[in-house]
């Protein structure tokens, strides 16, 4: 359980890091609720949306690609608790969107990020 707990950790970071540098404010990460967990939420400055961002980051696809496991259940956590989010901070007029980043480490430890935008609503 620790690997993938670090594991998810070090997806996080590469995530947040490609965020930062692809012109992304990073607002929160690890946002918890009653409803549930965003990994990341970021404001995209470019297009002036909040971002609710679940990451997902994989060794291999033995089990499939990263984004399949945001299966229905965790969808619905996401959107509530994005719900929450915005309700308590009052951005009910912000545009909004649900991301999903795959995360890829190798063996040597090098990443590959793919950024799903739009990814459920």
């Amino acid at each position: 359980m620790y690997y993938k707990q670090e594991t998810g950790e070090l997806g996080e970071d590469e995530a947040e890091k490609y965020l930062v540098k692809n012109n992304y404010e990073i607002i929160e990460r690890n946002f918890k609720c009653i409803f549930g967990e965003i990994d990341i939420i970021a404001k995209d400055l470019y297009r002036k949306e909040m971002v609710f961002i679940e990451v997902k980051t994989r060794n291999n696809e033995l089990y499939g690609v990263p984004a399949e496991a945001v299966d229905f259940y965790k969808k619905k956590h996401i959107i509530r608790s994005a719900k929450y989010f915005i309700h308590v901070n009052e951005l009910e007029n912000e545009y909004v969107r649900m991301d999903v980043i795959e995360v890829y480490i190798n063996k040597n430890g090098v990443c590959k990020i793919n950024h799903i935008e739009q990814a459920f609503c």
